[in-house]
């Protein structure tokens, strides 16, 4: 059963069921049989205590994961959540996002042959990020076995598990192909020159890693913040746009480029009836009169 639970949603659920479990001890609930009008009691008196509504969702699906009676779909549980929204309302972090045009500008003047290895290194992660619009999570899983080269792309699978993956779900998989147009920004172009130039110093089968010694790969947080001095070199507002806005750079971009929902879903990893692209990440483009990032950036995978 914990097995089931991934390292991610225990460590977001730990601090929600010890509180649970001190609230339980106090007022004799049962932790694991407790019917909807204790959870609602607990729900309260967090939010009396300053609770956001996000957090006391977190609380809701940390106990309804542990709880043996089925209180999620409770009508009850839906009507405490309907009037906390209108009481504490949460809305997504973004209402607009930036035009990636403005970071490809960038990154267009920095020779993959000339620039020093951190700058490679940065500029592969964000070409990466923009091409796919997948997690920081996945870009950190690329191996370099998993990296098939063709004529005029580059496929690379990736084969851990993901935030998304699932039984019977596809793995993510990054479709690059070869931008001809303009080889500076080519993400494709620019994995090779990152690959040929670390190729020394890189042990395992990891594609991605540090550029300092020791070389180690890296990890999810090195790699947002890679992103993130990308996007303040590029002039973007970080204490506005954080590591995982490319994600909504990137698919925003490419929606208004015309591509269709179903191509930016497969290539960023949603699944068929997820609505959280056009519920938090389809968003208005700051300064979007600029050509959008390419089309062929999101071809359709195979």
């Amino acid at each position: 059963m914990i097995s089931s639970i991934t390292s991610s949603t225990k460590a977001q659920y730990t601090s929600s069921w010890k509180l649970w479990w001190r609230y339980c001890h106090e007022k004799a609930f049962d932790f694991y049989n407790a019917n909807v009008n204790n959870i609602l009691d607990f729900l309260s008196n967090c939010y009396r205590l300053g609770s956001s509504y996000g957090t006391l969702n977190s609380h809701r699906s940390a106990i309804a994961l542990i709880n043996t009676n089925k209180v999620s779909e409770d009508e009850r549980l839906k009507r405490f959540f309907r009037g906390i929204f209108k009481l504490r309302p949460t809305f997504p972090k973004y209402n607009v996002t930036w035009n990636p045009n403005i970071v490809l500008d960038y990154l267009s003047g920095l020779c993959n042959e000339t620039i020093n290895l951190e700058l490679l290194t940065k500029k592969t992660v964000m070409l990466l990020a923009l091409a796919s619009g997948q997690r920081i999570q996945t870009l950190s899983l690329v191996k370099t076995h998993n990296i098939k080269v063709y004529s005029d792309k580059i496929i690379i699978i990736i084969d851990d598990l993901v935030k998304t993956s699932g039984i019977g779900r596809a793995q993510p998989v990054l479709n690059l192909p070869f931008f001809v147009q303009n080889p500076n920004i080519c993400p494709a172009t620019t994995l090779q020159a990152y690959l040929n130039r670390t190729a020394d110093h890189r042990t395992g089968n990891k594609v991605l890693f540090t550029y300092k010694k020791p070389f180690r790969p890296a990890s999810t947080q090195t790699i947002g913040r890679w992103l993130k001095e990308t996007l303040s070199a590029s002039g973007i507002d970080t204490t506005i746009f954080s590591a995982h806005s490319t994600r909504h750079a990137a698919t925003s971009s490419a929606a208004r480029a015309g591509v269709s929902f179903d191509i930016i879903r497969k290539s960023a990893g949603w699944t068929e009836h997820s609505s959280i692209f056009a519920n938090f990440y389809n968003r208005p483009i700051v300064d979007s009169d600029s050509n959008l990032l390419s089309n062929s950036q999101f071809v359709e995978q195979s």
